[in-house]
């Protein structure tokens, strides 16, 4: 069941929806809304083993906490792990995961069922939709669309134990279930269209597609396409 805990070294300027979990050092900005079922600083796996009781009062002495900056909205059930830093006015849908020493940048939302999944860093202002993934050493810049369960990697060979992450440049659009191959760089204003599967680095101001993803226009041509998609309507 559900339960209230709130560590006494936390610090909270923002509203609590429900019952919550905030753990270690959290400190959560004015105006921020933590969501009922919500858990902030949960301490990742190797401070959890050692514990002899397995408790919030266990955990909350363990955790390093998290920072939730102003006027975010961490909506029900989601998890912050400790370490993580979230900027102003980022948002997340229902059952979010963001995992450790994670930063997001400020107006960035993460839809529902996202997962982050550690050592990822996002940059402001990105559109993060419903179910995706981003594995540990992805960098996502800013103003990106991450379309519905994009799916990013960082092992091209699995299971090895090297991580090759993936690069997201600036205003980059991937379409929806979208897979992006360990190490590939996505060009800054290069859209990646739904279900293409990146093998290799995409060109900044193009656009790709199929499977693998090969070049098929520009984005000035793409943009095009989207101005008379408008107007028609």
């Amino acid at each position: 069941m559900p339960e209230l805990f709130i560590s006494k070294s936390a610090t909270i300027e923002g509203f609590i929806e429900g019952d919550v979990r905030i753990l270690g050092p959290s400190y959560i900005g004015s105006m921020s809304l933590i969501g009922d079922n919500v858990t902030i600083g949960y301490p990742v796996r190797k401070k959890i083993l050692p514990l002899e009781r397995k408790t919030l009062e266990s955990y909350d002495t363990v955790s390093a906490g998290s920072r939730i900056g102003k006027s975010c909205i961490i909506r029900s059930n989601t998890i912050v792990y400790e370490g993580v830093e979230l900027g102003d006015r980022v948002e997340t849908g229902h059952g979010a995961l963001i995992r450790e020493k994670t930063t997001v940048g400020e107006g960035t939302r993460i839809g529902t069922y996202s997962v982050i999944d550690g050592n990822v860093k996002i940059g402001n202002n990105n559109n993060i939709q419903t179910g995706v993934y981003i594995p540990p050493g992805s960098v996502i810049g800013s103003g990106i669309f991450l379309g519905p369960y994009v799916t990013i990697t960082n092992d091209r060979y699995p299971p090895t134990p090297k991580i090759s992450g993936v690069t997201v440049e600036d205003e980059a659009v991937i379409g929806c279930r979208a897979v992006l191959i360990a190490g590939v760089k996505i060009g800054r204003r290069s859209v990646v269209a739904a279900g293409a599967v990146v093998t290799k680095d995409v060109d900044p101001e193009t656009v790709v597609m199929g499977v693998p993803a090969r070049a098929v226009m520009s984005r000035d041509e793409y943009d095009k396409k989207q101005r008379e998609f408008l107007e028609a309507i």
